[in-house]
């Protein structure tokens, strides 16, 4: 079976992605397609793998297998054998050669470390007794074999460390844009299950492009914790934050005031029309959100405000405890009004790290309830390692040049 299309994202879980006009839909679920099929499902992911190690090498060379070129920057020689981890099953690939022994494939490196991680995951789970005998069943489908308490550990130790280093590194550039949010999983902690807040941080550098800043565990969201993270990214070098995006959270948004006094704050608007539900009648089933909501796809403030004094009007009577809310709260979720208009949709809500920690609450589920911190860590890392290097491959994210057009016009025009 051939793939003519260049794959540039492949998924474990039994699904991936291409470009180009043959398949414009995007993520294709390879689950759905085969069903219980699961020897049909391997089979098509280890044939999709391997036709990307052969795309690999003929980038690498300059030239397809057996073509004449002038241009060709060495020659094939064989392959070797070499066994891939995934979700679907130990896969078996051929890794081609070159004559230099020059050639070295991106794909185990980027697609075993979260695997590894998770697996890790489960396998404490069983070495520590807090697992049932489906966990074992797991792991052991996953590997072909059971795991023993050194194997782990050696596994653990050599991702430990590549994720320290991910998570330490120094930030060499400056961040314009800041994005911040948590979510919770399940820890066991001294034999007790709690959960602990996962707090991230993404950062839009002056180039445009995304990039984790930051991984780190709490037992809860509060300003020291917060402030603990902010403080960690300014020791690691982060510079120039001008706007950052966040949900309302108390002490979050204390410590941003506190550590990051010269930036812009901006609550996410559909945290904003979330909360706004807490202030209608259960049974409300009218208009109301819908046409609040509206007034975050107007082009600048003014047409904005005019919107809002309109629908205060219209709901004031029926809903007045939602319109004293809104007039008094809104003004949070509108600063995003002061950026260029092409970045208003982007960066008026956290829904960009929200899709992130979508990825992680589909991997970490697998999981349920973590044996320790340090293996909640390690998956949820491994994620953001493996996405920070994809969106650093990916287009840019932004046209930053527009924001420093933006700024030069604001000052004109305050002058």
């Amino acid at each position: 079976m051939g793939v003519s299309t260049k794959i540039t994202q492949i998924r474990t879980d039994g699904g991936y992605a291409m470009t180009g006009n043959q398949c414009k839909g995007g993520r294709i679920n390879l689950q759905e397609i085969f069903g219980a099929n699961k020897d049909g499902l391997k089979e098509l992911l280890r044939e999709v793998l391997q036709e990307v190690l052969e795309q690999e090498m003929t980038d690498a060379l300059g030239a397809e297998k057996g073509e004449r070129s002038p241009g060709r920057l060495g020659y094939r020689s064989g392959y070797y054998s070499r066994g891939l981890v995934t979700r679907v099953g130990k896969l078996e690939l051929r890794i081609p050669q070159d004559r230099q022994g020059q050639f070295s494939t991106q794909i185990f490196e980027r697609y075993q470390r979260s695997e590894k991680a998770l697996v890790s995951a489960l396998a404490e789970m069983y070495i520590q007794g807090v697992s049932t005998r489906k966990v074992k069943a797991i792991t052991e489908e996953l590997c072909g074999h059971a795991f023993s308490a050194s194997a782990i550990s050696a596994v653990n130790k050599t991702l430990d460390e590549s994720l320290e280093r991910f998570a330490k590194r120094p930030l060499e550039e400056a961040y314009p844009y800041l994005v911040l949010d948590a979510r919770y999983e399940k820890v066991r902690q001294d034999g007790v299950i709690r959960s602990q807040a996962v707090q991230i941080a993404i950062g839009i550098n002056d180039e445009g492009r995304r990039q984790i800043l930051a991984v780190e565990l709490a037992n809860r969201e509060s300003q020291t914790s917060w402030k603990d993270v902010l403080l960690e990214l300014k020791s690691r070098g982060l510079r120039g934050v001008e706007f950052v995006v966040s949900d309302d959270h108390p002490g979050l948004k204390r410590a941003i005031a506190e550590v990051i006094p010269e930036a812009v704050w901006q609550r996410c608007y559909v945290h904003f029309l979330r909360n706004a539900l807490d202030h209608l009648p259960r049974k409300a089933v009218d208009d109301c959100l819908q046409e609040l909501r509206w007034l975050y796809d107007r082009r600048d403030l003014t047409e904005a405000q005019k919107d809002l004094a309109q629908w205060l009007e219209r709901w004031g009577q029926k809903y007045p405890k939602l319109c004293e809310w809104v007039e008094e709260n809104i003004g949070e979720t509108l600063t995003f009004y002061q950026l260029p208009l092409q970045h208003h949709k982007h960066m008026k809500s956290t829904n960009m790290l929200e899709r992130f920690n979508e990825e992680i609450k589909r991997r970490t589920r697998v999981v349920r309830i973590f044996p320790n911190e340090a293996s909640c860590l390690r998956l949820i890392r491994a994620l953001a390692a493996e996405t920070h290097e994809d969106w650093l491959e990916a287009s840019r994210y932004l046209n930053m040049e527009l924001l420093k057009e933006h700024k030069k016009l604001r000052l004109s025009l305050a002058a």
